[in-house]
């Protein structure tokens, strides 16, 4: 096939010494990058942008986009053993992932985050190889009517996000949709719900909440328990068993095909589609009620979704200039700055060029896996400082990733409100992770919503009269009535075996 030979003439290229170098700094640095909370790939390659200018077009390119997906897997590093994301597309990864190192398997959950996002990543690239043209003119049928339904269907995972009390979930869902209209409007720019105050024109940041709701309260909820270490009993092995890997594999496949078929979508993030793919893993799983409380699927769906739909975005950003995430769109400027302005023509005008880089993602992968599962056991030292140690470090880094998302301290204000509110929302058991997905779905939902009824003939009946999104809102009602089945059948079979052991003890 064409795609091959090109494919294999991009390794060439690849392979060269100084491109094989920036891939392992680029995925080295991503990995720091995503470890530190508040400093994403977005500010990575941002700042960085300007240094890359030295080297040339494909080293340069190179080494941003293994800062890119480097970086979205090393968010999952301190979800599993801190419960602090570096990257609001990891905070999925917390809810089974830190439960996993608090029962002293850190290293097995590290080594599954890490295998994860290196399949999921080479489904991402192979689509990309093989794909690119086709999906990105398919998605671009994607209008306001559609991307409305689409975050519709997102918004029905709050009910399998909720915990023991649905109403709890809703509220929180509820308040996190206001919480995102705060500032200046998506559509028609009014400023709204600043009552007075100017800088909240500018709105909340979904990084400085985020912080907040895992990073500050984590420390507070550990000086109230009086905390030794993160950890219970000894680490045990730092790799993944047989066990693991079989149960993994199929959610890995899964979240991989989900993160990729939604990350074709502007707007669809990491952060959107890392939620969907953990909702689905606890639908198809025969055992739902493991979840949350340490099952390795529910690490290795969303971290397959992550990386899968950073390597998706690059099909838009490549065959038509579209960027899909905020990272992207800087990576695009970064094109742009080398005199190649991405779009069909790319594909002819600057074949070498894209296959080359196409190509150091497969190796970049590679690196990401190579160089993170000998880490694991250097990562997983984290969990035995005395917390003592530890809680000012997190503080003194949660109060800097705070800063550093606008540099003002307002940012920082905001992280240690939501932790005092977090730290009240664990211990009266009000779920927080349905508040920051309504938070990132908001903006997208309301604009999508306006631009929807604005378009002739007006009216809400321009939702039904299209095929896709009449589809993906039948999808949401029926996942809505699935996840209310399956929450029904949860109680019953725990309330069976409360039963069954009570006649035991009897």
């Amino acid at each position: 096939m064409e795609q091959l030979s090109m494919l294999l003439d991009g390794f060439m290229g690849a392979l060269t010494p100084i491109n094989l170098a920036m891939a392992v700094l680029g995925s080295l640095v991503g990995t720091l990058v995503g470890v530190l909370p508040g400093l994403g790939p977005t500010s990575a390659i941002a700042i960085l942008l300007p240094l890359t200018t030295v080297l040339g077009p494909i080293q340069g390119l190179i080494m941003l986009a293994a800062i890119y997906y480097g970086a979205m897997y090393g968010g999952s590093t301190t979800a599993i053993l801190l419960n602090i994301p570096g990257e609001v597309a990891a905070v999925p990864t917390c809810l089974d992932g830190h439960p996993l190192a608090k029962q002293g398997r850190g290293g097995p959950a590290l080594g599954i985050a890490a295998i994860s996002s290196f399949v999921a990543g080479t489904i991402g690239v192979v689509g990309l190889v093989f794909f690119a043209p086709l999906l990105a003119d398919q998605a671009l049928k994607f209008g306001p009517p559609e991307y409305f339904a689409l975050m519709l269907l997102a918004i029905t995972i709050i009910v399998n996000l909720s915990g023991s009390s649905i109403i709890k979930g809703l509220l929180m869902g509820l308040l996190g949709f206001v919480l995102s209209m705060i500032g200046i409007a998506p559509v028609g720019g009014q400023v709204r719900f600043t009552f007075g105050i100017p800088v909240l024109a500018g709105g909340l940041d979904m990084i400085s909440i985020v912080i907040g709701l895992f990073a500050i309260s984590e420390v507070l909820k550990g000086l109230e328990s009086k905390q030794v270490t993160i950890s219970k009993g000894n680490i045990g092995s730092i790799y993944p068993t047989r066990k693991d890997l079989k149960q993994s594999f199929p959610a890995m496949l899964r979240g991989g095909f989900v993160g990729f078929l939604l990350g074709l979508l502007p707007g669809c993030s990491p952060a959107v589609t890392t939620f969907m793919a953990y909702d689905l893993e606890k639908k198809v799983s025969k055992t739902p009620e493991r979840f949350g409380k340490g099952a390795i699927e529910g690490v290795a769906a969303p971290e397959a979704a992550n990386n899968s739909t950073s390597s998706a975005g690059f099909i838009p950003l490549f065959a038509l200039g579209i960027p899909t995430t905020p990272a992207l769109a800087v990576l695009l400027a970064g094109l742009m700055i080398y005199g190649l302005q991405p779009g069909p023509l790319l594909f002819e005008q600057g074949e070498s060029f894209v296959w080359t880089i196409i190509a150091s993602m497969f190796i970049g992968n590679a690196m990401l896996l190579i160089l993170n599962l000998p880490l694991i056991g250097i990562w997983i030292q984290l969990t035995r400082i005395p917390y003592g140690i530890m809680a000012p470090i997190i503080l003194l880094l949660s109060i800097i990733g705070g800063y550093t998302v606008r540099n003002s301290m307002f940012d920082v204000l905001v992280a240690i409100i939501f932790g005092v509110l977090g730290y009240f929302f664990n211990k009266y058991r009000w779920p927080v992770v349905p508040l920051i997905l309504t938070f990132i779905l908001g903006p997208t939902l309301e604009k999508s919503f306006v631009q929807s009824i604005a378009l002739p003939p007006g009216g809400f009946g321009i939702f039904f009269t299209r095929p896709i999104s009449l589809a993906l809102i039948l999808m949401a009602v029926a996942l809505l009535v699935v996840s209310l089945f399956l929450i029904k059948r949860t109680k019953q079979q725990a309330q069976a075996a409360v039963g069954e052991e009570v006649d035991i003890s009897e």
